[in-house]
């Protein structure tokens, strides 16, 4: 494959769907371009669990110029817990290695119809529990930043794949920071979306902690995706309310002075903030001060304890997760001629535990955890609500090297002390709702440090006008991890 056409890989995906519309290049020739660089990539960075050569090829013959969907002819992958019909949606398990998905999720047939070609699906840990994406019966998907450490996760194998150059843009989904950690572990944009603004059709109609979106590397694909991904589905429970333009054109609008809070201190004992995300987050805001926005002095005080704020976290997203590994895991036991419910032996050991917490507690017990969520969420946004927006490190430290935290602990529930160490402040806006964005600001000795910026409610143009003016600043879109600067030789 001609190296301009790899290369051509490392541009948005917008001005690629552009080139395809206008004839300078065909989806073909960019599919295959990604194709070949995934087999060149794969085998160091385990990003993808499955590649679909012959379906990429054939949906990519199928358009042509002039196609004027926002995302014709543009490679992209979905993470492997939504369903692309005629591959294995796995979840990240094991047991479910022969569950064959028969239709498409709403995401993937949103992305389809813009025009998108996906080349396969992306691999998160087992079960989406981990904020790294290292399950026990795979490779580990390692950083194209640095191939010793973590992408991130849950949804890592779509950073990874982006990061090395292999798609420009992919899908993924964001429980407690699942888009923004591996986002900010591979110098990324991630943005989570605000609650309910993604349908998660069919399986279900709406999650307090979980939506879909996307990573990319700049913010025009950001809005991009958001775009194209956004808006109710039939049949969807509850939505958020639709915003009056498209994002797309809120990126062209200037953006007024806003009122800006500082979060320094995730306020959980024993967790140390790490100097590299310290200095990321003060270097922007000195920068968001001479671009004439007003930072307000002292530092947001969290109105709850962080630990509190943990424990609940930890309540609701495992209840949440054991609901996923009792369905999905008996039927793709099913389908691989099993039978009986879900066991010991059908898990990682983190996946046991969390099964086994869950199914110690009663019904009562997780819908007070809920309600106690509905009511702290009040007051957290209560504590926010002075700012336009609120910054944050994205991670309280670099990114682990692999083994770091994963599934296999002789304490497997140990993990998610481990976990609020790395990520503590991502889940807020998870319990919250908000939309809240990873950028990746900073390259400090070799590795990507991000800053997260959380919006009021509903108000993911401000993250994306904010995070506009600041890739014109640092110009990270330019930036090239050494496994795609290789790949683009």
């Amino acid at each position: 494959m001609a190296s301009d056409l790899r290369d051509l890989l490392l541009r948005p995906a917008g001005e690629l769907a552009r080139l395809v519309r206008d004839g300078a290049v065909t989806a073909s020739e960019l599919t295959m371009a990604s194709l070949e660089k995934i087999a060149e990539v794969e085998p160091q960075i385990a990003a993808f669990t499955d590649i679909d050569v012959s379906g990429a090829l054939a949906a990519a013959e199928a358009i042509k110029p002039g196609d004027e969907r926002a995302l014709a002819g543009v490679p992209v992958a979905i993470k492997n817990n939504r369903a692309v019909n005629g591959l294995p949606v796995r979840s990240g398990g094991r047991i479910t290695d022969q569950l064959m998905a028969a239709y498409d999720h709403a995401t993937t047939a949103r992305l389809r119809a813009a025009g998108a070609v996906i080349v396969g699906t992306t691999a998160l840990p087992e079960w989406g529990l981990l904020p790294t994406t290292e399950p026990l019966h795979r490779a580990p998907t390692r950083n194209p930043w640095d191939l010793s450490r973590t992408a991130g996760g849950s949804s890592g194998g779509a950073a990874a794949a982006v990061a090395a150059g292999a798609i420009p843009i992919a899908h993924g989904n964001d429980g407690g920071g699942s888009l923004r950690i591996p986002a900010s572990c591979t110098g990324l944009v991630g943005l989570k979306p605000q609650r309910g603004r993604v349908p998660l059709g069919p399986e279900t109609g709406e999650n307090f902690l979980v939506v879909d979106g996307g990573i990319a590397r700049t913010t025009a694909d950001a809005a991009l995706l958001l775009d194209v991904l956004s808006g109710p589905e039939f049949g969807d429970a509850s939505w958020a309310p639709p915003h009056h333009e498209t994002y797309r054109e809120a990126l062209g609008r200037e953006l007024g002075r806003l009122r800006i809070g500082v979060q320094r201190d995730p306020q959980i004992e024993g967790v140390v903030v790490e100097q590299a995300a310290l200095t990321a987050l003060d270097e922007t805001i000195a920068l968001l001060e001479e671009l004439g926005h007003e930072v307000v002095q002292p530092d947001v005080v969290l109105p709850i304890p962080g630990q509190v704020l943990v424990d609940l976290f930890v309540d609701l997203f495992t209840d949440m997760a054991s609901i996923q590994m009792r369905v999905l895991g008996a039927a793709g036991k099913g389908a691989a001629g099993g039978q009986g419910p879900v066991e010991e032996a059908d898990l990682d050991p983190l996946g046991w535990a969390v099964a086994q917490r869950a199914a110690g507690r009663s019904a009562t017990d997780a819908w007070q955890a809920k309600f106690m969520a509905e009511g702290l969420s009040r007051l957290l946004l209560g504590a926010y609500a002075p700012y336009d927006v609120v910054l944050t490190p994205a991670l309280a430290t670099a990114p682990p090297q692999i083994g770091t935290i994963h599934a296999g602990l002789d304490d497997p529930l140990s993990v998610f002390t481990l976990a609020s160490g790395f990520m503590p402040f991502s889940p807020i806006a998870n319990l919250c709702g908000n939309p809240a964005i990873s950028l990746p600001t900073h390259q400090i000795e070799g590795l990507p440090v991000a800053v997260q910026a959380i919006g009021r409610p509903c108000d993911e143009h401000v993250l994306l006008q904010l995070a506009a003016q600041l890739e014109a600043q640092l110009q990270w879109d330019a930036r090239r991890s050494p496994l795609a600067a290789g790949a683009a030789r």
